[in-house]
């Protein structure tokens, strides 16, 4: 038996216990997930075909986890132009297992209903909640610890400043001069104007050799 789901745009053949790689959905790994578009349904004695879609039919799977496929190198380019465009692609995809097919609210592989997994997530809710509940009856221990990490953080901005304040003092001062330099030779009479930073003590040579 198999049938044949929509997902992303794309086609897909899926049969029970199959691993299948679509395209990334937003859902956790471990949670169940319901394709409703489903195109064909084929079993050994008969097949279902949708208009487009087949009535009361769902196909479901189980995220598995997250992962990317292949690189993909794209490259764009115009002859005698100059012009490369060199451009890498990995498309972001959700593993999936299916689990069950399931047409008009009876599963086609046991012929029962399906089962529902949504209970198993409402206890971990609750679960979740009472263990919030349970840390916020006793938050003594933990607020001790926001505090140090502030007056350690205040106290590595403050040596960061004072760091940053011996450097500039440390550092020598600059001016901007201009120097003028003759090129050439007797016949070649033409002027170079050079700018360049020098320290406070070379100030008086510069001008001396602009003068000269």
């Amino acid at each position: 038996m198999f049938a044949v789901i929509k997902s992303g745009g794309r086609q897909y053949k899926v049969a029970v216990g199959q691993t299948l790689e679509v395209n990334r959905l937003l859902v956790e790994d471990g949670a169940q997930v319901k394709f409703e578009e489903v195109l064909l349904i084929s079993d050994v004695d008969r097949s279902m075909v949708g208009t487009p879609l087949v009535d009361n039919a769902v196909v479901l799977a189980t995220a598995t986890r997250q992962s990317r496929g292949e690189k993909l190198i794209v490259f764009k380019y115009k002859p005698k132009k100059r012009q490369r465009h060199r451009r890498g692609h990995r498309q972001e995809l959700t593993v999936l297992t299916i689990d069950d097919i399931v047409a008009n609210g009876i599963s086609l592989i046991t012929g029962e209903a399906p089962q529902d997994r949504q209970a198993p997530i409402e206890e971990e809710v609750a679960a979740l909640e009472a263990v919030t509940e349970t840390e916020a009856e006793t938050p003594a221990a933990e607020t001790e610890k926001p505090k140090q990490y502030q007056k350690c953080r205040l106290r590595r901005r403050l040596l960061a400043v004072a760091a940053q304040r011996r450097l500039r003092t440390a550092r020598p001062r600059r001016a901007r001069v201009v120097r003028v330099v003759r090129v050439g030779q007797r016949n070649n009479k033409s002027w170079h104007i050079k700018r360049a930073w020098v320290a406070p003590a070379m100030v008086g040579i510069a001008t001396l050799k602009c003068l000269v």
